[in-house]
């Protein structure tokens, strides 16, 4: 009985205390530099159309996955939903519960990004599961049902989408989920993209956001050879990180399971293989001072 006891303090203890120190950090910068006056600059996010048919082109690509339908939803830096795109002819080609969870995606990206320094969904696997320092991470800010279940379905994906205006909020800690970095180094929100394997989704992610140019990354915990990054001089993004070893444990402590299931050979045809070259495929942009 203590130990279960104990075990619940902790996860109270993680619950209410890691999450929210997280949300201070990512919102401290939020009276100084380029992100102080990022949520006035929600014209420079690309409109309904535009999103929509960069979602489409890449959608056509080759991502690995199981090559579905996706959902897409931006959000500007203060969390309030711009855009809602499907990629399919109607929003019943995508998986419906894809929608929510692209907001979520965004909306988690933007949450724990800063000006400076950027984190991927995909980056926060590791760190949440049970042991992780985030444990409990998922659970800090949920969606708001009123606001993500409102509405009419044919209204879904379009520029009425009941979505749009407001604030579903959300965490969710897989692949799919990017900040968005303007020329000048402004961080104005995120997008979220899920449809797919979490691998496939963070693929079109990054290929949209590099299709609609804001992906001006300055920084991120994703490191190597691989991650040519022209902003800073360690060479790091916010990519998707593969170093999970058979226990679960991540080296970088920012890694995200393999998604090719079976185990694909590692070629331009898998996912894993795709998603360690989109630095080198679709490369991160430089700030323009």
């Amino acid at each position: 009985m203590l130990y279960a006891r104990s075990r619940r303090s902790a996860r109270r203890f993680l619950l209410g205390v890691i999450p929210v120190s997280l949300m201070l950090a990512s919102c401290s910068d939020s009276n100084s530099g380029p992100t102080a006056s990022s949520t006035h600059k929600v014209s420079a996010l690309p409109t309904h159309d535009d999103l929509q048919a960069a979602l489409k082109q890449v959608v056509s690509e080759n991502n690995g996955g199981l090559g579905f339908n996706m959902w897409a939803t931006i959000i500007d830096r203060g969390g309030v939903v711009q855009t809602v795109v499907f990629s399919g002819a109607s929003p019943t080609d995508e998986w419906p519960g894809s929608r929510v969870i692209s907001a979520q995606k965004a909306n988690t990206a933007n949450s724990f990004s800063l000006t400076g320094f950027a984190l991927s969904t995909a980056n926060l696997y590791a760190a949440v599961q049970p042991g992780g320092s985030l444990f409990g991470l998922q659970e800090s800010n949920p969606v708001d049902p009123g606001v993500a279940y409102d509405g009419k379905l044919e209204d879904f994906g379009t520029s009425k989408d009941p979505l749009i205006g407001k604030r579903p909020g959300g965490v969710n800690v897989f692949g799919g989920g990017l900040a968005l970095y303007a020329a000048d180094g402004s961080l104005m929100g995120a997008i979220g993209v899920s449809g797919d394997a979490s691998c496939a989704d963070h693929i079109i992610a990054w290929k949209v956001r590099h299709n609609i140019s804001l992906d001006h990354v300055p920084a991120g915990v994703a490191t190597g050879t691989l991650n040519v990054n022209p902003n800073n001089t360690n060479n790091s993004t916010d990519n998707i990180i593969f170093d999970l070893n058979a226990n679960g444990s991540s080296a970088s402590g920012f890694g995200h399971p393999v998604c090719d299931n079976p185990p694909a050979p590692f070629n331009e045809n898998s996912m894993q293989f795709i998603a360690e070259h989109l630095p080198q495929t679709h490369p991160i942009r430089q700030v323009v001072p």
